[in-house]
């Protein structure tokens, strides 16, 4: 094994003046040099005068994403891939990481991802390439300090037991024994992972490189990128053609960019807008501390700090208030830092040396402040780029490169070879975002100010932004905000997430105030804050009735919910028939009926589900089309996850050579959704057509409809199990439809209602959430939906469809109610028989049925597929926060199981 020679970089720093008085009287202290605790690894790379004439594969940027990326395509076997890095490996910001590898995470993919990574440094890479990662193992520790935070903890530790990570609670004494430097005195409790650690950043991209190289990979260092060329597909969309350096021009169908804080120069040269904003990030190390060395890294999410074992020392640092962004970070800076600011980094004195005293006797012997990528949720950016076809994304990973390097390499190589990651990616997946907000510079930047300075706190269920908001509204925005509406934004959007019974409290989101940094003025009063701060707990919210108010209307009389944010798209063109038989599962020849459907990957996972209608060419939902001579299909899907399934869609088409079009017309549609037994009474007072009439009133069947002097589009669909129309409304007409709609209901019990009673009534009914009880890591026959699959016809992952309806499959999907009164919220244990059997998906309150429900995987443990008898005959658990909790098994969930209500049979 090949022992890393560590070279140590430093460079000459003044020391600014500090405010706090910790800092008046410990100036001596602060007597500090800037340069990391470590330097970087002689690594031996390609040497060549000209790149290479192709590749398959081009990586920009020799960071640990792009290192571990390079690792990872070689393994998958892909021998023409070539890193090109500006300046040397390493040198851009991944050689000043702290290294820091934490492995309790609030989701499963971001749990297996770090479990890769910490794979990866403890051995594999060592043993494949003789270099020595620098892991160290000196476990982690999280300090709460108050009842919410161990809360969040616990659920934490309580996702980890499905993926055999070991954790503990321990109360502050406990705590004290473990590290005795730490003041214990307000400490609620802590979360102890023996199995965290460091790796050391340079060792590990070294092996990540040299263990590329082994398989055939190349690196070459000091060569520029200076353009990156596109080509126009025969239906028009762009793909990527060369790479042009300083070095020469390579031919290529695909690039990653992985240049980190340099990805925007990246994405420009081939027109792709790369949404991250660079700060300067920093953490300080000290001198010798007695006594350091056996404890574990630390967390102090309340005091927004980490503590992190350096050698004899520590390395301090967090996230602060006022971070300041780099708008002008130069090319060449490899190797570099900035003088830390004081002023900036003073925010963390006090609370580092309550937490370890020790440190306001102890020196301060380097400085380190260099530039970090941050994003608008600080996520990282990854997948195919929509905008040009071969351009990929790794990058973007809010100061967590080291720990997530590992498991976004695997990933983002399987995207490349594949088609698509292994793993549920979509938080990860830069189509997440709009391309309006990707090229917004105020969601952008205040956006991910808001993720850095928040980056610590409680992740509660309900929270919500308050930056960059009210970018895109419906035309019933002020008139819902006037009856209380409390809007959620999701992808840019508002929409309601409930309407508060007090309307004193009006509900408006202001400009955002960056939390009082930079001088700007904090809003107080702020109404709509402080209603969201209400929310700031796991146990029920004090809008928990209110909500419940909301359902309740909906299951006994009416409710009214503005779904106008929902995705529409029109798919036309010469083959969209053939198009929609491949790309949708269903039989997509229903005229006349809304189909429930799914969209497929390779692997048979579920990329979407959404509905999808044939319609006349001269429908008014087929706007901009001008009497298109070809099939037009009408697709509707949640906002939040628009942009991905476009880009799905689009992707297959260029794939499969279909020459067809989409057609985004959400901004030319408000939609209104009238549920419950009363919404037949109500709608018919504002339409001439007889709504008893079995063709108007039979489930998922759509037409054409005047209400109230309007032509609409009205579906006969519920997404929340109970009989009633969607309403696709022209958006010039929307505010009269609603106020009608009002209007007619007033004396039939209606009430307006929101998305978090739509999210309750659905989990109720047992209706699917894509990126919730099903995703792209799930196929139909595991997730409940087989019944969508039309196995009469071929479609895109039809063949795993029919093997694992042949075969059975390992992992099910099923309904767990709990008679305590406890509120459950996804990530919980299932335990069959006493055993760890999986983890609840998605979780909440069902207000009809007084219970606490949720929905999870049964995963076999032994690779033998999961039966109905299997699951019907186990006993189940439910573990919460550390509590275990009786719980009932449905295979379906136990609200009108036979669907009597969605066709108005209530008897």
């Amino acid at each position: 094994m090949i022992r890393v020679a560590w070279l140590l970089r430093v460079q000459s720093s003044s020391l600014a003046s500090i405010s706090p008085k910790w800092l008046s009287t410990n100036r001596r202290l602060c007597s500090s040099r800037s340069g990391v605790p470590y330097g970087q690894v002689q690594v031996e790379t390609t040497k060549v005068s000209q790149v290479p004439q192709e590749a398959d594969v081009v990586v920009i940027g020799g960071g640990v994403a792009g290192c571990s990326a390079l690792y990872h395509l070689a393994r998958l076997g892909v021998k023409n891939a070539v890193l090109l890095e500006q300046a040397s490996i390493s040198a851009g910001t991944t050689w000043h990481s702290a290294g820091l590898v934490w492995r309790l995470r609030p989701s499963d993919t971001q749990v297996r991802l770090l479990a890769h990574t910490r794979d990866l440094a403890r051995s594999i890479l060592t043993e494949e390439c003789g270099v020595d990662c620098g892991w160290i193992e000196n476990g982690g520790l999280f300090v709460a300090n108050t009842k919410e935070r161990l809360d969040e903890y616990k659920r934490l530790m309580t996702l980890g037991k499905c993926f055999g990570i070991e954790s503990q609670i321990l109360s502050p004494a406990e705590t004290k024994k473990l590290y005795p430097l730490m003041n214990v005195d307000d400490v609620y409790g802590t979360l102890y992972s023996p199995g965290d650690g460091t790796a050391e950043p340079a060792g590990l991209v070294a092996a990540y490189s040299r263990a590329a190289m082994k398989r055939g990979a190349k690196v070459i260092e000091n060569c520029s990128v200076l353009n990156i060329e596109t080509k126009e597909s025969a239906l028009g969309s762009r793909q990527v053609s060369e790479v042009h350096t300083d070095m020469g021009v390579i031919r290529t169908s695909c690039v990653l960019n992985c240049a980190g804080a340099w990805a925007p120069r990246i994405g420009a040269m081939a027109g792709v807008a790369v949404p991250l904003v660079t700060m300067r990030h920093a953490y300080v190390v000290t001198e010798h501390i007695e006594g350091i060395r056996e404890c574990p890294n630390v967390r102090d999410h309340d005091l927004s700090l980490y503590f992190k074992l350096q050698g004899d020392g520590l390395s301090v640092g967090g996230y602060e208030s006022n971070p300041l962004f780099v708008d002008d970070l130069p090319n060449k800076f490899a190797f570099s830092l900035y003088d830390l600011d004081w002023d900036v980094f003073s925010s963390h004195i006090e609370g580092a040396v309550h937490r370890v005293p020790i440190l306001g006797k102890t020196g301060i012997k380097s400085t380190v402040c260099g530039p970090e990528s941050f994003t608008a949720d600080h996520a990282p950016l990854m997948g195919e780029s929509p905008e040009v076809r071969g351009f990929y994304l790794s990058c973007g990973f809010n100061s967590s490169g080291i720990m997530l390097s590992g498991g976004c390499g695997q990933q983002i190589a399987e995207w490349i070879v594949h088609g698509s990651p292994s793993l549920d990616m979509f938080s990860y997946d830069i189509r997440r975002f709009s391309p309006d907000l990707v090229k917004s510079e105020q969601w952008n930047r205040e956006r991910s100010h808001e993720a850095y300075s928040k980056n610590y706190n409680i992740l509660f269920p309900f929270d919500e932004p308050l930056a960059a908001r009210d970018m895109k509204k419906d035309a019933l925005h002020q008139e819902l905000l006037k009856v209380g509406c409390v809007y959620q934004e999701r992808a840019g959007w508002e929409r309601p997430g409930w309407f508060a019974v007090d309307s004193q409290h009006q509900a408006k989101v202001l400009d955002y105030d960056f939390y009082g940094a930079y001088n700007k003025p904090l809003h107080k009063p702020y109404g709509y804050k402080s209603l969201l701060e209400q929310d700031y707990t796991f146990d029920f919210p004090r809008c928990h009735d209110t909500i419940g108010a909301e359902c309740i209307s909906c299951r006994s009389d009416a409710a009214l919910f503005n779904m106008s944010y929902f995705g529409k798209l029109l798919l036309t063109g010469p083959d969209a028939q053939k198009a929609a038989d491949w790309i949708f599962t269903s039989n997509m020849n229903q005229a006349g009926r809304v189909v429930y459907t799914c969209m497929l990957n390779k692997r048979g996972g579920v990329e979407s589900d959404l509905t999808v209608s044939r319609i006349p060419s001269d429908s008014p939902l087929a706007v901009r089309l001008d009497n298109t001579p070809y099939p037009v299909f009408y697709v509707a899907c949640g906002g939040a996850v628009t942009h991905y399934v476009t880009g799905h869609i689009q992707r297959v088409l260029e794939h499969e050579n279909l020459d067809a079009k989409l057609v985004d017309v959400c901004d030319d549609f408000g939609l209104l959704s009238l549920q419950g037994p009363k919404s037949r009474q109500i709608l018919q007072q504002l339409t001439s057509t007889d709504l008893s009439d079995s063709q108007f009133s039979k489930f998922g069947m759509h037409y054409p409809l005047e209400v109230c002097g309007h032509k609409v589009w009205a579906a006969r669909l519920s997404f929340v199990g109970e009989f009633g129309w969607e309403l696709h409304v022209p958006s010039d007409c929307l505010l009269d439809v609603y106020r009608a709609l009002c209007e007619a209901g007033s004396s039939h019990g209606l009430r307006n209602a929101g998305y978090r009673a739509i999210d309750s009534l659905s989990l109720e009914k047992g209706y699917r959430h894509w990126h919730g009880d099903v995703r792209s890591d799930d196929t139909p026959h595991e997730a409940g939906l087989s019944f969508t699959c039309n196995l009469g016809k071929d479609f895109l992952g039809r063949d795993v469809v029919a093997k694992q309806k042949k075969e059975g499959v390992i992992k099910r999907l099923a309904c767990f109610t709990i008679d305590s009164h406890t509120p459950l919220h996804g990530q919980e244990i299932i335990y069959r028989n006493g055993k760890v059997m999986g983890y609840l998906r998605r979780a909440g309150y069902a207000y009809y049925l007084k219970k606490s429900m949720g929905f999870g995987y049964i995963q076999s443990a032994d690779a033998s597929p999961i039966t109905t008898d299997f699951l019907s005959s186990g006993s189940y658990e439910i573990e919460s926060m550390g509590d275990k909790f009786s719980a009932s098994l449905h295979l379906r969930s136990p609200f009108d199981p036979k669907d009597r209500r969605v066709r108005g049979n209530y008897s």
